[in-house]
């Protein structure tokens, strides 16, 4: 796929199912992940990858977390079926570090970019996803699972998979004037 045809018609698919990117396409989305801008090469971001049985384990937390929470039973309901809505979900880090020059929210912005990055690449390789975030990426026990430490942030759950619907239409550009001006 050309890269900015690509970009200029990204558009996030919710509904998805096997195949999930794996070998080599998987290896491409990493390894696109770790070219974002990254001030000071910290490489600041960590990926941890759901699928298979990880995605009953990432349930019964969600479980837990919302049981934890005192949410209703619908909540919970929700919570324990939000890791299947795909067949790979990968949880990005922010994995921040004191710096002189590279300020926290540099490296959050970063590890963003590691997010946008991992869907083109997916999108390039005919699989897609979404970004979600949410509640969960402030929650205790879920930030644990992922062993972050007090500097770090979930920055999103990037759900990945093969597209249920094909969309045939071409996503039309947005008009771009009202968003920008010269300096």
């Amino acid at each position: 796929m050309e890269a900015l045809h690509l970009l200029v018609n990204r558009r996030s698919a919710s509904r998805l199912t096997e195949p999930a990117p794996a070998g080599e396409a998987l290896e491409n989305i990493l390894r696109a992940a770790m070219r974002a801008p990254d001030h000071g090469t910290l490489q600041p971001w960590r990926f941890h990858i759901i699928e298979k049985e990880g995605l009953e384990r990432f349930s019964q937390l969600l479980e837990q977390a919302a049981r934890d929470g005192d949410q209703d039973e619908k909540a919970i309901e929700k919570a324990k079926q939000a890791p299947f809505r795909a067949p790979m979900i990968i949880t990005v880090v922010a994995h921040c570090e004191d710096h002189p020059k590279v300020p926290r929210w540099e490296q959050l912005l970063s590890a963003g970019c590691a997010v946008m990055a991992m869907q083109m690449a997916a999108m390039a390789q005919g699989f897609n996803g979404i970004w979600r975030s949410g509640a969960w990426t402030d929650n205790d026990a879920v930030r644990k699972a992922f062993h972050c430490r007090e500097q770090d942030a979930i920055v999103g759950f990037l759900y990945l998979g093969t597209p249920q619907l094909k969309s045939s239409t071409t996503v039309l550009p947005p008009e771009t004037a009202p968003f920008v001006s010269y300096f």
